[in-house]
């Protein structure tokens, strides 16, 4: 019996299994010490605990509220949404302007021209040198030293309104007619995305390019123009009353000075990343294509750009993540996204700090997720057949 006992623990394979039980109840272990230590932390200074305080008056005021509605009087839980709303649209933002901006420097770092080089070089070498935090004060400063005061605004057709506290602009009236200007604008796009889909199948089996702009404008542009001034839809347009306007959609200065440096910032990783994916492409595949008489930006677009990509995407996909973590840094200027709201003043109110952060966590990780599962699928999409 002794002699078999010991041949097992000289076992490699029943001794790795061993360890890593015994690593598995360590850990467990220490892990029911610690919890069991915080509840009774807890018990002892009379913090109520649970997720009931969600439904709780929140008695204050968010600044930024770009669709949901909300009032001191909503609940806790409301205001959770709202900040998981203001997230959303900071880092879509961002991430559409860094992409956008990434992708011009990157081409511009390549450039022949020694003056466009150069300075898609400096904008890379200072911007990303510099710690996104200062990156955002600064812009913001800048933002409310540069524009006037709300009496004294900058106005564009009398309808939409820009001063040093931000972007003031029409909002449909809810309504059965917003809704088919809604619908309109879906149909639009569905449509496109198909025509799209017949125009490049077309191409790789004929070779014809087939141009889809007009398509693009017609359906996804003018329609929900028409559906609108058609279905008679109503516009609720900005007043200023006293020392601020009231009425339509506000755009914070805040949200702006946070959109531009995430995107700014973000941009010179994402420029770095396209630049290496088109100095990855081998260069007898862009001689093949002068070759067969395509511009240079025929061949940027049609036969450089799609195999960079399959390069450049993963790394892509890191910057669209830390953007979106990096949107936390908004309580520095005040923007009301979900750390400045919920675990920022729902947490000084309430005081649960445990279900607050892991509330706030679990967000962050979803968001992270969905945003990585996105992309993998597009960068799938984009290996070549076969591989």
């Amino acid at each position: 019996m002794f002699t078999k006992l010991k041949s097992l623990l000289y076992n490699n394979e029943v001794r790795a299994i061993l360890f890593q039980i015994l690593a598995v109840v360590v850990i467990a272990y220490f892990a029911y010490q610690a919890f069991d230590n915080m509840m009774l932390n807890i018990e002892q200074r009379g913090i109520r605990s649970g997720f009931g305080f969600l439904n709780d008056e929140a008695g204050f005021a968010v600044n930024d509220n770009f669709f949901l509605e909300y009032s001191p009087a909503s609940t806790n839980l409301q205001a959770f949404y709202v900040g998981i709303v203001n997230t959303l649209i900071v880092a879509i933002t961002g991430i559409f302007f860094a992409s956008v901006l990434g992708l011009i420097v990157g081409i511009s770092r390549l450039s022949s021209n020694y003056l466009i080089r150069k300075m898609a070089t400096v904008y890379i070498e200072v911007f990303r040198n510099i710690p996104i935090l200062l990156q955002i004060l600064f812009w913001y400063s800048m933002a409310l030293s540069a524009f006037p005061s709300p009496k004294n605004s900058i106005s564009f057709f009398d309808s939409i309104f820009l001063n040093s506290r931000g972007l003031y602009l029409p909002r449909p009236v809810e309504g059965v007619e917003i809704y088919l200007v809604l619908a309109s604008f879906i149909i639009g796009v569905v449509s496109y995305i198909f025509i799209k889909r017949r125009s490049n199948k077309k191409h790789d089996d004929t070779g014809i390019e087939t141009n889809t702009t007009p398509y693009f404008a017609g359906l996804v542009l003018l329609l929900p123009i028409a559906v609108y001034f058609a279905s008679g839809a109503q516009l609720e347009y900005p007043v200023l009353k006293g020392f601020n306007f009231r009425g339509g959609v506000d755009l914070s200065i805040e949200f702006f000075a946070l959109a531009f440096a995430l995107s700014i910032y973000t941009a010179t990783y994402i420029a770095e990343a396209i630049r290496s994916g088109i100095e990855s492409v081998d260069n007898g595949q862009k001689e093949a294509a002068a070759a067969m008489g395509l511009t240079q930006t025929q061949s940027l677009r049609l036969v450089v750009l799609p195999q960079a990509l399959r390069v450049a995407i993963p790394p892509i996909i890191n910057q669209y993540l830390n953007l979106t973590k990096n949107s936390s840094l908004a309580a520095a200027v005040g923007y009301t996204e979900l750390v400045t709201i919920f675990s920022g003043t729902v947490l000084n109110v309430v005081g649960q700090a445990i279900e607050i952060i892991i509330l706030t966590m679990l967000v962050y990780l979803a968001i992270s997720l969905v945003i990585s599962l996105i992309l993998n699928i597009f960068n799938k999409k984009m290996q070549i057949k076969g591989k």
